[in-house]
């Protein structure tokens, strides 16, 4: 022990000489350095020092792989049964699929990716369905709203019962009926529109021009359909004729008329039959007096418009290249012959140079409704049910006239 403790009291070099001949000298004393296993024992631990290893905490642990935690089973899904093999399913609490499909469905840039629409309703549904609409899911709250649509259309789709108080959450309709249906974008060519609609078609065409109120294009798209037009046209910049609000102020409308949308005008004329002629409506009075309240010059050369004011860049424009001239009458005046289509104006923007060049490229003219002195100009919707059906009574008119000259005995 005295050997030992010479590491403490010297320092360096000499410590470690001093230390080194008080170990030899014990292993001596002790035997161990005569004995060969001894000194192969000390050899050993003299090329293999022991290593002593601390315990390690469970942060200086390698990482074994997480096991993802145990996942509870799938909720069992509750089925019922409106009609023999019309199967359905119950939502169960919780269930998110109802609000977050209508708020997806309410945006048109979902619409125009995915090409699904909202319906709501059991009269726009049931329009849908029987004009091949393609549904995808119907939401409804009792299986009363099932037994009254086709049931062969619904059986292609996914039928989940909700909670009428869910329906209520996310409808946008005052008094909801409990009714909601995803579709697939109709396309008009595929189509099969009403057989009473077919038949009471006219060579009538109606081209939206700029209509970006949604309750003004309902409004139109319905009286287009009531005026029996046999077409319907939107170009850029109109609303997008599926948006909710177009679909409930339409009434149905979009399944009883073809509704071609989104055109540039360039490709206008690829959708009009050969031989027509286009008119453009207009509220300036022809017979009235320049720079009358409420409504601009009469001349043919006058921007023409469906509103007092006009957005700046459709003025310079319209002084950059000049207005077509074209002639002005009534509305209620001769000018219906088929095939015949009739341009309607946004109230913001009026109508187009482009609509201009196409009715004056056509012969067309230009259609005014008077209203008295003072009073602000109608607004697009009105503009167009007035025109479209005095359009319908021309045609109608003029065919029975050709219908009675053919019954005519031919002098011999």
């Amino acid at each position: 022990m005295a050997a030992l403790c010479v590491m403490t009291s010297g320092g360096g070099a000499a410590a470690m000489a001093a230390l080194g001949r008080a170990w030899w000298a014990l292993l001596r004393a002790r035997g161990v350095w005569g004995n060969a296993a001894g000194r192969r024992g000390v050899r050993a631990l003299r090329r293999s020092p022991v290593r002593v290893l601390q315990p390690q905490s469970p942060r200086d642990s390698p990482q074994s792989p997480a096991e993802p935690p145990p996942q509870p089973p799938p909720p069992v899904v509750e089925r019922g049964a409106a009609a023999p093999g019309l199967w359905y399913e119950k939502a169960a609490p919780g269930d998110r699929r109802l609000g977050k499909v209508v708020t997806i469905a309410k945006s048109k840039k979902f619409r125009d990716n995915h090409g699904k629409v909202l319906l709501e309703g059991h009269r726009l549904i049931k329009d849908a369905l029987e004009a091949g609409a393609v549904p995808q899911t119907l939401f409804f709250s009792t299986v009363g709203h099932l037994k009254l649509l086709p049931e062969a259309e619904i059986k292609r789709a996914s039928l989940v019962k909700v909670k009428f108080e869910d329906i209520k959450t996310w409808s946008d309709l005052v008094t909801p009926q409990g009714l909601l249906g995803i579709f697939s974008k109709p396309d008009p060519a595929k189509m099969s529109y009403p057989a009473a609609q077919l038949a009471n078609s006219l060579p009538l065409l109606l081209i939206c021009d700029n209509i970006r109120d949604p309750g003004n294009l309902g409004t139109i798209l319905r009286s287009a359909a009531g005026a029996g037009c046999e077409k319907v046209l939107l170009t850029k910049g109109c609303v997008d004729p599926w948006e909710p609000k177009v679909l409930r102020a339409g009434m149905g409308a979009h399944f009883r008329v073809p509704i071609i949308a989104n055109l540039d005008w360039e490709s206008v004329p690829t959708n009009l039959p050969a031989g027509i002629q286009v008119c453009v409506a207009d509220n300036n009075d022809p017979d009235a007096a320049a720079g009358t309240a409420g409504s601009a010059p009469a001349s043919p050369k006058t921007p023409v418009k469906s509103s007092p004011k006009a957005a700046p860049e459709h003025e310079d424009e319209k002084r950059a290249a000049g207005i077509p001239e074209l002639a002005a009458q009534h509305y209620y005046e001769d000018w219906a012959r088929a095939p015949v289509a009739v341009v309607i104006g946004g109230e913001t923007h009026g109508l187009s140079l482009a609509a201009l060049r196409l009715a004056a490229s056509t012969g067309g003219k230009r259609l005014s409704i008077p209203v008295v002195p003072g009073v602000d100009s109608l607004n697009s919707a009105i503009a167009a049910g007035i025109v479209l059906f005095e359009g319908k009574r021309q045609l109608l008119w003029r065919h029975k006239q050709e219908d009675g000259r053919q019954k005519l005995p031919v002098p011999g």
